[in-house]
């Protein structure tokens, strides 16, 4: 089985370069189909897991966990609390870890800035992150879905960075400004919906480069899509619920690179058409909800 790259984070800790995600396509399904994804997915090695309180479906998680019976040390497990103002961080992570069946998480994320309206509120989410942190429920802190002006109010009395931001990435949405920050910050980046160009956002710019790319290396599109991110040290999420798909994935994408111009040749056609399968609104849930619709097709 092909084994997935590592990333070093700012913390020292590394994370797999492809996880498997249960948001989008799994949103919120039945324990035994999210038991299923999670078996599937590990079985096809993948190991970094990514999930959330909002998500609705950690229970399956867990159980999926189990049913796959790998070693823990084998996996790479991240959440995510939902970060509103009067949230208890240790409490909901406890939650979170019960429903995982598990001692600790690899990766807990803020998963979105709701707070930072309010006057120190996304300072005191992010103390108690470290709080967790340094207790050892998890190894790393990191946030999602966050833009510099957010960044810039919990840097301001945050005694350790995020590790990572998880956002939208792909040519349709590519947020220099935030990216460009996290790498001046040396915070990661991890995307998802990685492959909105080639679904709900087509037709585009793109399209014919994705063509004459995959017919080149003799992969699929998805493959494409998927190495335009790891090529730039992104972090991708899949969703897929096929295991053909899957298993191309594992093989293929990680089989070759794209060059520097095929890069560039990408990120500029992209940049004529502005693409964005999320908006901050007022709930966790209606985010989620509009992020299933942004992702893969299966």
């Amino acid at each position: 089985m092909t084994s997935v790259p590592t990333l070093k984070l700012n913390d020292g800790n590394e994370i797999p370069v492809l996880s498997y995600g249960f948001g989008t396509a799994n949103f919120g399904g039945k324990d035994e189909d999210i038991i299923k994804a999670a078996t599937l997915a590990i079985n096809n090695g993948y190991y970094h897991l990514d999930s959330a309180e909002c998500y609705q479906n950690e229970s399956g998680v867990g159980a999926g966990i189990k049913a796959a019976g790998v070693d823990r040390s084998t996996l790479y497990v991240t959440t995510k609390v939902v970060g509103t103002i009067d949230q208890d961080v240790a409490a909901a992570l406890d939650t979170s870890l019960s429903k995982l069946g598990l001692d600790y998480v690899d990766l807990y994320l803020v998963h979105v800035p709701f707070s930072a309206g309010s006057p120190g509120g996304l300072q005191k989410i992010w103390t108690q992150m470290e709080a967790v942190q340094a207790a050892g429920k998890t190894r790393s802190i990191g946030v999602s879905n966050f833009e510099v002006e957010d960044f810039e109010i919990i840097f301001k009395t945050a005694k350790v960075a995020p590790a990572i931001n998880q956002i939208e990435f792909h040519p349709y949405s590519q947020q220099r400004e935030v990216v460009d920050y996290c790498r001046k910050k040396g915070i990661a980046v991890s995307a998802y919906s990685p492959l909105a160009a080639l679904t709900v956002a087509r037709p585009g710019p793109t399209d014919e480069a994705y063509v004459e790319l995959a017919g080149k290396y003799g992969v699929s599109e998805g493959d494409i899509a998927l190495r335009w991110c790891l090529d730039q040290d992104i972090i991708a999420i899949t969703t897929s619920k096929s295991e053909e798909r899957l298993r191309g994935y594992m093989t293929n994408t990680l089989g070759f690179k794209l060059e520097p111009q095929e890069i560039e040749r990408l990120s500029t056609l992209g940049s004529q058409k502005d693409y964005r399968g999320i908006g901050i609104g007022k709930s966790c849930l209606a985010i989620d909800v509009i992020v299933t619709s942004s992702n893969e097709v299966d």
